[in-house]
C-alpha cells in the first residue's frame, strides 16, 4: 500500500478496498521499521494517528466525507500540532508542547486526514541541507551518504522513502523545491500569503510560506486545496477562499509560453543536471509549449539580499526565546544577563546564531541604509524583473538546485557555499511568487528537480502544466534503491 499516491488512496478508501485505519497501521510499521535509515521523523503520533484514521472510516462509512479524509500525511515540525511536542528542529523548543493547532493543521483536520507524526528539519527552517537539527541530520532515501535538501528535508525523504504518501512544509527561501528536486519527490511553494502562517513558528515573516510534498502535482494539487484559504488571525494572509486545484489538470497546455532564462544556465550549474532540464524542456515542446527566450538581469543578486533580510527578519522573530517565557531555559541563573546568555547560547545551534549575528548587525543604527534598506530595494528589482517577464510569457523554467544530492558535512564548514544550494529559489521567495520543483530525470541515480515559476495566484495553471509533464513521462514514479522503481538510472 505504500507505493499508492494520495490520489490512489483516495480513490481506494472510497472503493472500500481498504479503510483508513489499515492504511495508517501499514504506513506507522513502515516508520518503525525503516525511519532508523533515515532520521525523517522527529515524533511519530502512533495513538492519535489510529484515533484519526477511526474517526475517518466513520465519516467514510456514512458518505459524506471530504476529499482528503482518511488519507495518512505528516507535518513538518515547525507546525504547531496541540498537545504534540513543536521543536523546530531545536534544543530551545525540545520540550514546547503547543496548546492550540497551526491553522495548515487545523485544515487537515477539518478534512479528516491523519497525523502520523511531525518531521525531522533544519533548526529553525535555516538550512540547506538538514544537517542543522539537534536531532541529527536526515539522510537521503536515494543516496544514505547524502543529504536530502533542507529545511524541508525530513518531510521530502518521508515521502521519498514512502513512508508518507505526503507531507507538509515550508519555503522561506527554497525549503519545499530544494529538498524535492533532491529526493523525487514534487513540492509546491504557493504564492505569499495563499495560505494562512497563524501557528507556523516564524523565521522570516516576509518570505515564509507553507506548502504540499507529495509524488505528484495531482496529489500536491489536492493536498493544496486543503491548505489554502482565508484566515483572520494571520494578516498577511490574502483572504482569498479555498479552491480545489484539481480542476483543470487535465488541460492541454499546447500554445503555453514557458520563458527560459538565460542566467540560469550559466557557470554554477552541473552539466549533467542542466541536460536533463533541457530534455524536460523539449519534452515540453513535444507537448506544444513555446519556449522563449527570457533575462532576469538582477537575479544573481539574490542570494546576497536575501541573506541580508532573512536574518534580519530572524533576528526579530528569535527574540522571543529568552529562557523567561517558553522554551529552554540555562540551569540555575545568577542573574536574568546570565539567564538570557545561556539559555539563548545553549538552545540555538550555530547556524541559528550566526544568523541572529548578522541580522542584529544589519538591523543596527550604524548598518541600517547601508545593507537592509539597499537589500529592500534589491528586493524590489528583483521583483520587478519577474513581473516584466511574467508580461510576455505564462511559466519560466529552470533548474531547482544547482547539482544533485551533495554528500553529508561536505558543505558544513563553509556556510557560504551552502548558502548558494538555493542559488535558483531564493528570488521567487523575495518576489512572493508561486513555483514549484518535480523530478525530470536522475544524474548517476541521484534525482534531479525541473523548477516551474507561475504569476501570482496562478497555483493551478502551474500544477496543470506539471501534470501534463508527469501524464507524459515517469521520472516522478522512479523510486529509491530498496524501494519499488519504475526507473533504474539515467
Amino acid at each position: 500500500m505504500h507505493q499508492l499516491t494520495i490520489a490512489d488512496i483516495i480513490r481506494g478508501l472510497r472503493a472500500r478496498q481498504f479503510s483508513s485505519t489499515e492504511i495508517t497501521r501499514h504506513f506507522l510499521d513502515r516508520i518503525a521499521q525503516l525511519d532508523q535509515r533515515y532520521n525523517s521523523f522527529i515524533t511519530v503520533t502512533e495513538e492519535q494517528a489510529l484515533r484519526q484514521a477511526q474517526a475517518a472510516d466513520k465519516r467514510l462509512a456514512a458518505g459524506d466525507a471530504p476529499a482528503m479524509c482518511g488519507v495518512p500525511i505528516a507535518h513538518k515540525d515547525i507546525f504547531c500540532t496541540s498537545g504534540v511536542r513543536t521543536s523546530c528542529g531545536s534544543k530551545m523548543l525540545d520540550n514546547f508542547v503547543p496548546p492550540y493547532d497551526a491553522a495548515v493543521v487545523e485544515n487537515f483536520n477539518r478534512a479528516g486526514s491523519v497525523t502520523l507524526g511531525k518531521t525531522n528539519m533544519d533548526e529553525f527552517a535555516m538550512g540547506s541541507s538538514n544537517e542543522t537539527s539537534h536531532y541529527g541530520a536526515v539522510k537521503n532515501p536515494w543516496d544514505t551518504t547524502r543529504v536530502p535538501g533542507g529545511s524541508s528535508g525530513g518531510s521530502a525523504a518521508s515521502v521519498a522513502a514512502l513512508l508518507a504518501p505526503g507531507a507538509t512544509a515550508t519555503d522561506t527561501g527554497g525549503s519545499i523545491r530544494q529538498p524535492a528536486a533532491l529526493t523525487n519527490t514534487t513540492g509546491v511553494k504557493p504564492t505569499y500569503g495563499r495560505i494562512s502562517r497563524w501557528g507556523m513558528v516564524a523565521f522570516a515573516s516576509s518570505l515564509d510560506q507553507a506548502g504540499p510534498l507529495a509524488r505528484s502535482a495531482e496529489d500536491a494539487a489536492l493536498m493544496l486545496s486543503v491548505m489554502a484559504g482565508s484566515d483572520h488571525r494571520d494578516a498577511t494572509n490574502l483572504g482569498h477562499a479555498s479552491q480545489d486545484f484539481t480542476k483543470g489538470l487535465d488541460k492541454e497546455i499546447s500554445g503555453v509560453r514557458i520563458g527560459v532564462p538565460r542566467e540560469y544556465f550559466g557557470d554554477g550549474l552541473d552539466n549533467d543536471a542542466a541536460a536533463r532540464i533541457e530534455a524536460a524542456l523539449r519534452e515540453f515542446e513535444k507537448l506544444g509549449a513555446e519556449l522563449v527566450d527570457i533575462s532576469l538581469p538582477h537575479v544573481h543578486l539574490a542570494v546576497p539580499a536575501y541573506y541580508v533580510i532573512a536574518p534580519a527578519e530572524a533576528s526579530a522573530n528569535l527574540s522571543r526565546f529568552d529562557g523567561v517565557r517558553y522554551g529552554h531555559r540555562c540551569e540555575e541563573p545568577k542573574d536574568l544577563r546570565d539567564l538570557y546568555m545561556r539559555s539563548r547560547g545553549e538552545g540555538f545551534g550555530e547556524e541559528v546564531q550566526r544568523r541572529i549575528l548578522v541580522g542584529t548587525y544589519v538591523l543596527s543604527a550604524g548598518y541600517y541604509d547601508a545593507y537592509y534598506n539597499k537589500a529592500q530595494q534589491v528586493r524590489r528589482l528583483i521583483k520587478q524583473d519577474f513581473v516584466q517577464a511574467l508580461e510576455r510569457v505564462d511559466v519560466i523554467m529552470g533548474p531547482t538546485s544547482p547539482s544533485p544530492a551533495f554528500p553529508l558535512g561536505a558543505k558544513s564548514a563553509d556556510p557560504v557555499a551552502m548558502y548558494l544550494e538555493d542559488t535558483y529559489t531564493i528570488a521567487i521567495n523575495l518576489a512572493g511568487l508561486p513555483a514549484m520543483s518535480m523530478p525530470c530525470g536522475l544524474v548517476n541515480g541521484l534525482p534531479v528537480g525541473l523548477q516551474i515559476i507561475g504569476n501570482y495566484l496562478e497555483e493551478a495553471r502551474m500544477l496543470n502544466i506539471a501534470h501534463i509533464y508527469q501524464r507524459a513521462t515517469d521520472w516522478h514514479l522512479a523510486a529509491a534503491p530498496g524501494l519499488v522503481s519504475d526507473r533504474t538510472g539515467a
